[in-house]
Formats: C-alpha cells, sequence, structure tokens
C-alpha cells in the first residue's frame, strides 16, 4: 500500500484508532474500512481514489467483482459507458446485487449509478436491478451536459451532513426510476429534470462526479465513507 493508502488490491494494514488507547491502557488497534473501487477497465481512477483516501479507510482498485464484494464499501466509478461496464460484472451480477441489496454500502458515480437500474438505451447488457428503472437519453438538444449544474437535495442523511449545491456532471444519459420515492436530489438540463441522486437503503448513487465538484463534492464522498461505516459498525453490533 502506498502512502496515500491505496493500492491495487486491499493490503490489510492496520490503522490505530483515535487515542490509541483501550479502557484497560493497552493499544487499540482497528483493521481499516476496506474500500473498493470496482475497475470497468474504461480509464483512469486516480481522481476518484485521491477522493476516497483519508484515514481509517484502505482503498483500493478491483478489477475482480466478486473480490469488490467482500470489501466493507463498494464504489461503482462513472468512467466507461453502460454495455462494457455490465460485461465487466458479468456472472457476478447475482451475486453482487443480492450484496448491495443486502446493505452492502455501495456508492454509484455517474455510469455507476446507471449500473444500479434494470437496463440503459446506452447500450445492450442488463444493470444490476437493485432500484427498479431504466436509464434514458437526456432529451436535450446540447448533450453531452458537460459542466456545473444545480442540485436540489431533498431530505437525505447524506446531504444533510454534506450540503452540495451545484456539481460537476459529464453525461448524455440519466436514470428514470420506476418509483420517485428513491430520489434524494434532481437536477435538471434544457428543461429535462431528472434523478442527480437517488438511495436505496444503504446504496447512494449520484449521476454527478463529485470527485470533480470541488471541496464540497469531496467532502460528500468522504462523509458517504464515515456514515457507511459507522452503518457498517450498527450492523457489527446488532448481530
Amino acid at each position: 500500500m502506498s502512502s496515500s493508502g491505496t493500492s491495487r488490491r486491499g493490503s490489510g494494514a492496520a490503522v490505530k484508532s483515535a487515542g490509541g488507547k483501550s479502557a484497560g491502557g493497552k493499544s487499540v488497534v482497528h483493521k481499516p474500512t476496506r474500500v473498493a473501487v470496482f475497475d470497468y477497465g474504461a480509464g483512469n481512477l486516480h481522481s476518484l481514489v485521491k477522493a476516497l483516501s483519508s484515514p481509517g479507510f484502505d482503498v483500493c482498485i478491483e478489477p475482480d467483482p466478486m473480490a469488490a464484494i467482500a470489501a466493507d464499501v463498494l464504489v461503482l466509478p462513472g468512467v466507461g459507458a453502460f454495455a462494457p461496464a455490465a460485461d465487466a460484472i458479468g456472472d457476478a451480477r447475482k451475486p453482487m446485487r443480492a450484496a448491495i441489496a443486502g446493505g452492502l454500502p455501495t456508492l454509484g458515480i455517474c455510469l455507476g449509478m446507471q449500473l444500479l437500474f434494470d437496463e440503459s438505451e446506452e447500450g445492450g447488457g442488463r444493470g444490476l436491478g437493485v432500484i427498479p428503472g431504466h436509464v434514458t437519453r437526456l432529451d436535450a438538444k446540447r448533450l453531452p451536459q458537460i459542466g456545473w449544474n444545480s442540485v436540489e437535495a431533498e431530505d437525505d442523511p447524506l446531504f444533510a451532513a454534506a450540503p452540495l449545491d451545484e456539481a460537476y456532471f459529464a453525461n448524455s444519459f440519466v436514470c428514470r426510476p420506476a418509483s420517485a420515492d428513491v430520489i434524494v436530489a434532481w437536477s435538471e438540463h434544457e428543461g429535462d429534470r431528472y434523478a442527480a441522486a437517488v438511495r436505496a437503503g444503504n446504496a447512494v448513487g449520484v449521476q454527478f462526479h463529485p470527485e470533480k465538484s470541488s471541496a464540497a463534492g469531496v467532502r460528500l464522498v468522504r462523509t458517504f465513507l464515515t456514515q457507511a461505516r459507522q452503518a457498517a459498525g450498527r450492523a457489527g453490533r446488532e448481530r
């Protein structure tokens, strides 16, 4: 693992907790939260990995979908096209869907958000189907949408903890959920109002690129990680 806490695969290195001492005076060491960025093989993930890297989190780029869902947190990045990304998931589609539906904290960014849905007009292949609905082309003349756009957040713990009024978008396709109940933020391009963010349990999808959305976007990513770790801790105590 590099000094930034990032590896090609999780290193399993331990990180001392704040304070470093237990109630009995002994040093307390906690394993870092393992974050797997699933690599579709489509492009550079450097800026996303940099945004994810923070103390207490072991970030790895993972090309094996089964290994990716064995991590504590799964990130589906926003680089590539729908059909090749669906092909990269391949036979792991059902176990990945089951892991996410079962509570695996998951952050889908742009294309990664679209993969949470059933299918896309962009190309063949089946999405994960975690959220019922499909992906369609934006109803606009100017495509792709590239640049900053407003984000109108609904009542959601992530956006409450890390407010974001605008973000950087780079997309021609958007998600159309079967139910608006999953939508936690909205945006609009040339009159086409669409889901800027969705949530299904511990899975959050954002159509924008938070890693390219200045300090507020990076704060959103790291807040997601913190909340994911807290959710994992609660699940462990309940078991």
